[in-house]
């Protein structure tokens, strides 16, 4: 049996982009692109085109991306699939975060998240609220950062999203660490660690423990901040993550100072 071209396309694409070769993927989807608006196929145009702007994103056209997103956008208004409408405009507003515009990704945000309430939908808002509050502590707005970031954490628990719940404690730890509330960034930080040792996530409780060290240097707890630096030089090495020699000079010069 003959495969369609726009398939054939679509699987190259697919390839491509496993392969990280994000110009043929992209040239790939263009072509698909091409093939489904001759066949007059809405619903496979928009999923090729949401391909195609996801590709552009990671290409850093931003410009193009938006394109791409917004005639998927009015694909989907058109068929009224609420779920895939949040979906873009979440899309919409990460570019905005991407391409440094945050201010723009906001209503977008908004948006969606009306969407989403009324879905019940509660994994999707998890991670929505999580890119709220982001974009919040970013412009310094402190108390609608931690606001958003208990949301998040409320509809993470709904649905039992270890993953997220990791995620979020750690950068509600790290909010509260910017503006110097050291009480509630050790006990979100703890939170996060928890959850990546029951993820086996080691890498990121490595991330974790950098960001707790520096809550108890400021504390002056050098005992506690000795014994996260201790932690996260051995994963350094057993990881081979790149902070491994500032780590190291920063547990040598604690150690130093005992």
């Amino acid at each position: 049996m003959m495969i369609p071209m726009a398939d054939d396309h679509k699987h190259r694409a697919r390839i491509f982009l496993h392969r990280g070769d994000l110009v043929r993927a992209r040239a790939a989807w263009e072509a698909a692109v091409a093939d489904d608006r001759a066949a007059n196929n809405p619903r496979e145009l928009s999923t090729s085109l949401g391909n195609l702007g996801n590709t552009c994103a990671l290409m850093q056209d931003f410009a193009a991306a938006e394109h791409c997103y917004r005639e998927v956008l009015g694909i989907q208004r058109t068929e009224r699939n609420q779920h895939a409408i949040a979906h873009t405009l979440v899309n919409l507003g990460n570019l905005h975060i991407g391409a440094d515009h945050p201010e723009k990704s906001r209503p977008y945000y908004l948006e969606a998240l009306d969407l989403l309430h009324a879905l019940n939908d509660d994994r999707a808002l998890g991670i929505l609220y999580n890119n709220l509050a982001l974009q919040e502590a970013r412009d310094g707005q402190w108390e609608e950062s931690v606001l958003s970031f208990k949301r998040a954490l409320d509809h993470h628990r709904v649905v039992g999203n270890e993953e997220g719940l990791a995620v979020t404690y750690s950068q509600l730890g790290k909010c509260y660490l910017d503006c110097g509330d050291l009480v509630r960034a050790e006990r979100c930080l703890n939170n996060a660690s928890e959850h990546y040792i029951k993820l086996g996530h080691e890498p990121a409780e490595a991330a974790v423990l950098r960001l707790l060290a520096t809550v108890y240097s400021r504390r002056r707890d050098l005992v506690s901040a000795r014994r996260c630096l201790e932690r996260v030089v051995a994963l350094d090495q057993r990881y081979r993550l790149p902070e491994f020699q500032a780590d190291s000079a920063h547990l040598a010069e604690l150690i130093s100072s005992d």
